[in-house]
């Protein structure tokens, strides 16, 4: 007997557990450990402990966008490739989520309470892009880890020196996201227009402020 193709409704059905431990940080599991690990925390000020805080809640939430992104683009994307691509991307970004949250945890902070908002948005956008077609969908993605990576890149230069979990923590994240995005240029998505890709900036900006202190 042939294997009952996966309707839609099924789709939805089985995304539905992953969405859940996304938003609510319950259930997801690092399949590789965290580059902190081993380290011991550097002394902090207040509003040293603070600003960090804050810096790894805007990552944390970029995970949750990220997994969004990727699981709604897995949902509608159409070539069975890019789906698998889509996946094993959001797998390692699981472990990016689970990293920020525990790096958070030993901050003594939270994630961001906004994170089911910004959840749904980018859930609706990569659905929307692989819709559309495959090649937009993989340039959607190389256009979301260059904005990630521009902003991890200044986190780093903002963290103390001294705080060397987050630095690491920050640098292998930072590894990964250019690897995704290369791996979607390199699989035919299409290089996104400088006013496109400015877009999106200023909406990653909206996220960033807000994610920060909320």
């Amino acid at each position: 007997m042939g294997q009952r193709r996966l309707s839609l409704l099924d789709k939805l059905i089985t995304e539905a557990d992953s969405v859940m431990r996304t938003i609510t940080n319950r259930g997801n599991q690092a399949e590789r450990t965290s580059p902190s690990q081993g380290h011991s925390d550097a002394e902090l000020s207040e509003s040293e402990r603070a600003h960090v805080a804050g810096l790894m809640r805007v990552n944390h939430t970029g995970e949750v966008c990220a997994q969004a992104l990727y699981q709604g683009q897995a949902l509608t994307a159409k070539l069975p490739t890019v789906r698998e691509e889509m996946q094993q991307a959001a797998a390692e970004e699981i472990d990016h989520l689970v990293w920020c949250e525990e790096r958070l945890q030993e901050l003594g902070s939270h994630t961001s309470y906004l994170n089911p908002a910004w959840y749904g948005m980018s859930f609706a956008l990569g659905a929307i892009a692989g819709a559309i077609g495959d090649k937009v969908s993989l340039g959607f993605v190389a256009a979301t880890e260059e904005r990630v990576c521009h902003h991890i890149k200044d986190h780093l230069q903002q963290l103390p020196d001294e705080d060397r979990k987050s630095q690491l923590i920050l640098q292998q994240m930072l590894a990964d996201e250019q690897r995704h995005g290369e791996n979607a240029l390199a699989a035919g998505g299409t290089d996104f227009p400088r006013p496109v890709k400015d877009a999106m900036s200023a909406v990653s900006q909206v996220m960033t402020r807000t994610s920060y202190r909320i």
